[in-house]
């Protein structure tokens, strides 16, 4: 048997990579495990419960209408900008609701629509929706 003689070009070291491998995917295993995860915080949403007063029939809430040139009708009758609240007084000691249903033509202006609304808030109307009526 012959001996192989060591020259500088065969002295090469190398390293053997299966330890630093199983260090590795230890490690990996540690950070998942031990990462905790945070609960990000964003918009609660309230949404109606379903066993929602079924005693209020939707034809009793107040319909409230007001066409492009500002004109305000309260079921059928025409009202003034500053009579509202009076009428919706009277519209709730006749028909007990807590609704009312605003529907607004598309070019009404805007500060109408939103004076409307206040003044059935301090009527003593709680829900006031607004549509918008496209011609």
């Amino acid at each position: 048997m012959k001996r192989k003689k060591h020259t500088s070009g065969d002295d090469e070291a190398q390293v053997d990579m299966t330890p630093m491998l199983d260090i590795v995917f230890i490690m990996l295993i540690f950070f998942i495990v031990t990462t905790s995860f945070v609960k990000e915080k964003g918009l609660g949403v309230n949404r109606p419960e379903d066993n929602q007063n079924q005693n209020q029939n939707p034809s009793q809430a107040l319909s409230i209408r007001i066409d492009a040139d500002g004109v305000i009708q309260m079921n059928g009758r025409e009202v003034d900008i500053r009579r509202v609240i009076a009428n919706v007084q009277t519209y709730l000691a006749n028909t007990p609701t807590t609704s009312a249903a605003i529907q607004a033509h598309e070019d009404t202006e805007h500060g109408i629509v939103v004076e409307v609304m206040n003044q059935a808030k301090i009527a003593g109307i709680e829900q006031v929706s607004v549509l918008v009526k496209k011609d």
